[in-house]
């Protein structure tokens, strides 16, 4: 059996950091290595997960303890006839290793060699010890955090256990960048040069005494604006205005202001505002300045034909009635967005989203979510995406639920999955199940067809009983037409005969 360990991290590219943790995925080939397989069959490779802590000995050297977890194909496939079942192996490994890296640690770009010795411990095995020789490179992210690639050749005490993998991850560092100080640094941080009762190192003004609001910088005019920062400094101001006054309140500072004791508009620097034709409504506002109007139309004259309020010039819809802010248009739901336009008129919603309202809160309207209810993501059309582990449970489940051979009645062992996919389907009460049947290409095609369907149906029927409703899945059975592996090998026949598990939006 090739059972591997998943090896060592990369080292920092700064010399300063002593410590560090990485994780990194593992391909793992142990086919090759034992006349199984080829070394550039790469599905045929495994997957794992390494987490691992490593600790600078000197310049060049560290020490790397990895713990890891993978699952490999049994050693025994290469004396034992292929069945619908695939072996497979559960390892985890410990280990101590040292890496050695050549050229300027502060490169871009750092080759390593390494070396150590691993043990592997397997669920259905022996244990055995493995040494682990390869090579890497660390690709800088930044200054304490880097991604890196390695390969190594592992050389197992025990027998049929030999294999190659490689593996890609990444590391972050600390400890390291000294900020101890001096005595005389210490001391010079506990002077007060201009006795205001703040240090040195923490006053903002060192050489000006102020209050401890201020960071130690004066304030003359008492505004709480400290001198430096006030373009007042001598007459107690508003922060807003840069700690100058605002004597007639008209929202322009007097430093700006040219009427600074009259009330004006800051169009026109703070001095009241002209109204060249009497009406009340001033200049800057007026539509129509220079004909006497009604502030309802703006300043400007004109009829009403519908009487909101709006007259017929600015009117969008002049026989309609309808609020100003529609342009005089109906707005059944009163979110701002004018009938016309509204794509939800019964409905108040946002006009960034046509009048159509955004119940879950998930940045896409109702009127084409397919979960209004349920917070969700554009990739599934506003419904909740599947989980990590729950998607994990479906792609198992195209290999762990398994039948009588040449049968669709299911075994024992697939009834457990089965019942984690009902519990799936409790949990995304918004998505539907689809059931796909495979077989490889043994036998008449048509006969596998009928084969692949009726055992879709047998999980069907099965996942009914469970209590998922009939509305929600659908199933279908594809005999030989879709493999997913060459169906000349026992492995990729094995492959082919599944039973796939999809869920959609509904």
């Amino acid at each position: 059996m090739a059972l591997m360990v998943l090896a060592t991290v990369g080292q920092a590219q700064n010399s300063n950091y002593n410590k560090g943790i990485s994780v990194r995925a593992l391909f793992m080939d142990y086919q090759s290595q034992q006349d199984n397989g080829s070394i550039t069959a790469f599905n045929d490779y495994h997957h794992g997960f390494e987490f691992a802590y490593h600790h600078r000995l000197n310049q060049n050297v560290k020490f790397v303890l990895p713990v890891n977890v993978g699952q490999v194909s049994s050693h025994l496939l290469q004396n034992t006839e292929l069945s619908d079942n695939c072996l497979h192996k559960t390892v985890y490994g410990v280990g101590g290793q040292v890496q050695y890296e050549f050229g300027n640690l502060q490169s871009k770009v750092v080759p390593y060699v390494v070396g150590g010795i691993d043990a592997v411990f397997e669920n259905e095995g022996d244990f055995n010890l493995q040494i682990p020789l390869g090579f890497g490179l660390n690709f800088q992210q930044t200054e304490n955090a880097y991604w890196f690639w390695q390969s190594d050749y592992r050389f197992s005490l025990a027998e049929n256990r030999n294999n190659l993998h490689h593996g890609i991850g990444f590391v972050y560092l600390w400890d390291g960048m000294s900020t101890d100080k001096t005595m005389d640094d210490k001391e010079e941080d506990k002077l007060d040069s201009d006795g205001d009762g703040i240090e040195n190192d923490l006053d903002l003004c060192p050489n000006a005494a102020g209050p401890k609001s201020l960071s130690g910088c004066p304030d003359r005019d008492g505004d709480a604006i400290a001198d430096y920062e006030d373009k007042c400094p001598d007459d107690p101001g508003l922060k807003n205005f840069g700690g100058c006054p605002d004597t007639d309140g008209d929202g322009v500072s007097d430093m700006d202001d040219e009427c600074p004791n009259m009330v004006g508009i800051i169009a026109n620097k703070g001095c009241p505002d002209a109204d060249r034709d009497n009406d009340g409504v001033p200049n800057s506002i007026d539509k129509c300045p220079d004909i006497p109007g009604t502030v309802e139309n703006g300043g400007c004259p004109g009829a009403d034909s519908d009487g909101d309020g709006v007259a017929d010039a600015q009117d969008k819809c002049p026989n309609e009635k309808g609020p100003s802010r529609t342009n005089g248009c109906p707005d059944r739901d009163g979110d701002g967005v004018a009938d016309y336009a509204d794509k939800c008129i019964n409905d108040a919603g946002l006009a960034i989203f046509g009048g159509c309202p955004d119940t879950d809160g998930d940045g896409i309207d109702d009127s084409r979510d397919r979960c209004p209810n349920r917070y969700g993501s554009v990739a599934t059309n506003g419904c909740p995406e599947i989980e990590s582990a729950d998607r994990k449970v479906l792609e198992l489940a195209m290999r762990a639920v398994q039948f009588d051979t040449g049968k669709s009645s299911l075994k024992n062992e697939s009834y457990d999955i089965l019942k984690q996919i009902a519990g799936i389907m409790v949990k995304y009460p918004d998505y539907n199940l689809s059931i796909d049947g495979h077989t490889d290409s043994v036998g008449n095609a048509e006969k596998n067809k009928n084969l692949s369907e009726k055992r879709a149906k047998a999980c069907y029927e099965y996942l009914q009983t469970l209590g998922v409703g009939s509305a929600r899945m659908s199933y279908k059975g594809f005999g030989e037409t879709q493999p997913i592996s060459d169906n000349s090998s026992l492995r990729g026949r094995a492959l082919n005969r599944r039973t796939e598990f999809t869920l959609s939006p509904r």
